[in-house]
């Protein structure tokens, strides 16, 4: 995990101008007092963050993608406080934006708990602050301030956690200073439109609003998310359901009446993957040799059912790939031999894909004529060695727009039978507003399945919010829930595993304990602490890296594994 350099506590002074306006204001409140007999605190000045307990929900508040929410338990005081979980490279930004003065000093402060709290404020117009602690079991004060530049009228606060880390809790936000103009409520969003749809998702857009600093979105009359741009993606939804959808425009001043109401209609739940089983065993073959068995096509376990050729090569040419059979590394194996073995596999019930990507991969799709390169060279591939389909496996960076253009390309080029799976790292499938999740939702339609790499990752946060261990049960079967959970099919989602200690870093995990993790997926059985909300017996299966590994180990992986998950109902 990398943690952020602790950032400055410190803020400018207050400025004379300041000092005199409050001088001023003690001094009348003290003669006010005595000519009423009634004590008046010198100096104070009121809350200007609107709802600072989240006594009323997040009203006022806007927390990233769909982050937070309130709670009744841990509070600091009264009945309501603020809980928002990170996920993936979410940090659970909350913020609000308030209306101050100009050339004037303020004072910031919250009561937080939880690891890495951050508390600041941006826009200030001179030096924008923060203020953090790094493990607070209980609640604990974060305090900063700051002074405004000569032209600012508004700052944001902000509450986020960060990076791998457990939800939060804030509560009792201040920030005390002079009050500004609030200006004036926004007007509703126009042109609010279906970009989108999906079996669990449907994405929005509208145009922006002249003075809105966040939008509010309504699924069915209830606020489902908040955002600061004018898009959003709903998930969580049932597939063949139709929702209506209105969106609100909010600053310092308030919120918006809503805007036109659009409908959307879920497509129905499905998914791509020509004859595919329905439970499946991936495994990556290797082009090259780097310990590993050295295997030809012919020589692949009969327990797996996709087989991934790893990997395609980057050309000079943006977005397109080539790829080049390493014959001599591979014993002399020739391009004929390669084709035939494929031709064989597929006589045999398999299916063979040409992997783009893995750790080293340069390949990068991040414009609409790279999109177009990717697909039409994918494709001369698939027409040249017979490969079925293409594997996604960019660890190096993915832009869903033009990722999600070039597969679409493809399938229009492949037909219908085409297979595309993906092989994303952890923190990719951490959120759906990632990259990678955002892709494989944009395609569900036509996607066979995501194999996510359950390893080389750490401790990673599951669907619950809890910090879960690579290498264990409850490792696999609550980041598949947020897969599960967040949009994708049961029949989209593979467990991605090390076949043995020496093909990862790190997160081996015993083919017993996979299996165990299948079980409690699919059917309820043998799970650990964590328990799925629901059962997925529609679970497509599992993935290794690779299937030379998995040789070297006596094939002790897919002889395990392999049987379990056609077995599983």
């Amino acid at each position: 995990m990398f943690r952020a350099r602790r950032p400055s506590r410190s803020g400018r002074p207050r400025t004379a101008r300041t000092s005199f306006r409050r001088l001023a204001v003690a001094a009348a409140g003290g003669l006010l007092a005595a000519l009423l007999g009634t004590p008046v605190a010198a100096g104070a000045e009121p809350n200007l963050v609107q709802n600072p307990g989240f006594e009323s929900g997040l009203s006022g508040w806007t927390c990233s993608g769909a982050t937070g929410t309130t709670v009744g338990t841990p509070v600091h005081s009264g009945a309501a406080a603020l809980r928002a979980a990170p996920a993936g490279q979410d940090h659970a930004r909350c913020t609000q934006t308030v209306a101050v003065q100009p050339d004037s000093a303020y004072e910031l402060s919250g009561w937080v708990e939880g690891s890495y709290v951050y508390l600041g404020a941006t826009g200030t117009g001179t030096t924008d602050v923060s203020t953090w602690t790094s493990g607070a079991s209980a609640y604990t004060r974060l305090d900063t301030s700051f002074t405004t530049g000569p032209d600012t009228t508004s700052v944001t606060v902000y509450t986020h956690g960060w990076y791998g880390q457990p939800a939060y809790h804030a509560d009792d936000i201040t920030l005390t200073g002079p009050g500004g103009d609030p200006g004036t409520v926004p007007a509703a969003p126009a042109r609010l439109d279906v970009t989108g749809t999906a079996a669990r998702s449907v994405s929005l857009g509208w145009s922006p609003v002249t003075g809105a600093t966040g939008y509010h979105v309504y699924r069915d009359g209830t606020k489902v998310l908040s955002t600061g741009g004018a898009s959003a993606t709903v998930t969580g939804l049932t597939p063949s359901t139709a929702y209506e959808f209105r969106v609100t425009a909010t600053n310092a001043a308030g919120e918006s009446p809503k805007s036109p109401a659009v409908t959307a209609t879920t497509t129905a739940d499905g998914g791509g993957g020509g004859d595919v089983p329905k439970h499946a065993v991936t495994g990556y073959w290797q082009n090259f040799n780097n310990g590993a068995a050295v295997q030809r096509i012919r020589d692949v376990q009969s327990q797996y059912d996709i087989i991934a050729v790893a990997f395609a090569d980057a050309t000079a040419t943006p977005g397109a790939v080539t790829f080049n059979l390493d014959s001599a590394g591979l014993g002399g194996y020739t391009v004929g031999e390669f084709k035939q073995d494929i031709a064989a596999k597929q006589q045999n019930g398999k299916t063979v894909i040409i992997s783009v990507g893995g750790e080293k991969g340069t390949v990068s799709v991040n414009s609409s004529t790279a999109a177009a390169n990717f697909a039409n060279s994918v494709h001369a591939l698939m027409r040249e060695y017979g490969f079925d389909g293409v594997d996604i496996d960019l660890e190096n960076g993915l832009n869903s727009t033009y990722m999600t253009q070039a597969l679409r390309q493809l399938s229009q080029l492949a037909g219908p039978d085409l297979v595309i799976t993906m092989a994303p790292q952890t923190i990719d499938m951490q959120s759906t507003s990632g990259e990678y999740f955002k892709t494989a939702l944009n395609i569900k339609d036509i996607l066979t399945v995501v194999n996510m790499q359950y390893y080389n990752s750490g401790t990673m946060l599951g669907c619950d919010g809890g910090v879960y261990a690579q290498g264990t049960i409850d490792f696999l079967t609550s980041l598949a829930c947020i897969q599960l959970e967040g949009g994708l099919a049961p029949s989209q989602v593979g467990l991605g595993l090390p076949a043995s200690t020496r093909a990862a870093g790190g997160g081996y995990t015993s083919p017993s304990v996979v299996n165990d993790a299948l079980d409690c997926l699919a059917r309820g059985t043998n799970c650990g602490s964590f328990k799925p909300p629901r059962t997925y017996p529609d679970l497509r299966g599992a993935m290794t890296w690779s299937t030379n590994w998995d040789a070297t180990a006596g094939n002790s992986w897919s002889n395990a594994v392999g049987p379990h998950v056609h077995a599983l109902p």
